[in-house]
């Protein structure tokens, strides 16, 4: 299989979907999404195509649930049973980038947690972690979680305005690599998401 990278976070709407198009975008890599959880406000996949990754590139949903919560209550909302055998990596020859929903510890159905999955897939793990206030306790967590299951850890990626003794000791405690921080952007497009993208981070750690 081509070199698969496995997007998360330490919580929802901290700019995982942001992170994870810029990083399709700059590998040239395939996009998944496996479970989406809320359809009326648009989905991640339908964002990542307005923020510079091909259609062609984004691959479709194993589940898409329309009630916006957490994975395992929006199926039994929706009256769905998420089989975890159809969350396995699609093959393909290019790069795949996979962004998960919400945090590490978010289940996908009442027995199994993303990090579960994520051990199954046995593959790097980007953490995206906000630099605000309780980023490191949340973070620590995170990781603390993702190693006890024995998930391979890439780094950890930060979001917004520079906090720099909290990227620091995040990344001395987790003994985690740094890999860069992307601030927020306005206007937020494709253009200014690549240009940042490039600009922040060294795109051969990820290759």
């Amino acid at each position: 299989m081509s070199k698969t990278i496995i997007v998360t976070g330490t919580d929802t709407d901290i700019g995982k979907t942001v992170f994870a198009a810029g990083l399709a975008a700059a590998l040239g890599a395939r996009y998944w999404k496996p479970v989406q959880s809320g359809l009326l406000d648009g989905t991640d996949a339908a964002r990542v195509e307005t923020l510079g990754v091909p259609r062609s590139q984004i691959l479709p949903e194993a589940y898409r649930l329309a009630t916006p919560c957490s994975p395992h209550l929006a199926a039994e909302i929706d009256g769905v049973a998420i089989e975890v055998d159809r969350l396995a990596l699609p093959p393909g020859n290019a790069p795949l980038v996979v962004e998960g929903a919400g945090g590490v510890l978010v289940p996908v159905t009442r027995t199994m947690l993303f990090a579960d999955v994520f051990a199954r897939w046995n593959q790097p793990v980007v953490l995206v972690a906000r630099t605000g206030l309780g980023t490191i306790n949340h973070s620590l967590l995170s990781i603390e979680a993702l190693r006890a299951r024995g998930v391979p850890i890439l780094g950890v990626a930060f979001i917004g305005q520079p906090v720099e003794d909290s990227e620091a000791i995040v990344a001395e405690i987790g003994q985690v690599r740094r890999l860069g921080r992307l601030p927020r952007l306005d206007p937020l497009n494709a253009e200014t998401l690549a240009t940042a993208f490039q600009s922040n981070f060294d795109l051969g750690v990820f290759r």
